[in-house]
């Protein structure tokens, strides 16, 4: 019996031991008592210097010539839609052009009396809380 009690008493002791190596691994530089605020909240932007490299020339022209590229085809695009635009309005009769027409100035009336609208709106709130 006694040795049942001495087993016991020693896998307990055991559990304990090796529970506490385990909990004393697992503590970092973080919680050093020198480092917490470094922890807590990092290192500030001053601080932290960005290492300035510069790309070879043949990497500078290819960027050069693709933001050429990619300008001239927004501007072609641009272009297009213009054309695609303008056809769709030839093709269309009298009245419906009239009507088109009127349709567009409606529509501008409308965005700019809603801008107007937003403008006073921000300009009280803006008024509120001054």
């Amino acid at each position: 019996m006694n040795y049942l009690y001495l087993r016991r008493f020693f896998l307990f002791i055991f559990f304990i031991l090796f529970t506490l190596g385990a909990c004393n691994a697992q503590s970092s530089y973080k919680s050093n008592p020198r480092n917490i605020e470094k922890g807590l909240f990092g290192k500030s932007g001053r601080n932290s210097r960005k290492v300035k490299t510069k790309e070879p020339r043949s990497v500078l022209k290819a960027k050069r010539k693709q933001e050429k590229n990619e300008k001239k085809l927004k501007k072609e695009y641009a272009r297009s839609v213009e054309r695609s635009r303008k056809r769709a309005y030839e093709i269309q009769s009298a009245e419906v052009q009239e009507r088109m027409k009127q349709n567009q100035k409606d529509t501008a009336l409308r965005n700019k009396e809603k801008k107007k609208n937003i403008r006073a709106s921000s300009k009280k709130a803006g008024k509120k809380y001054k």
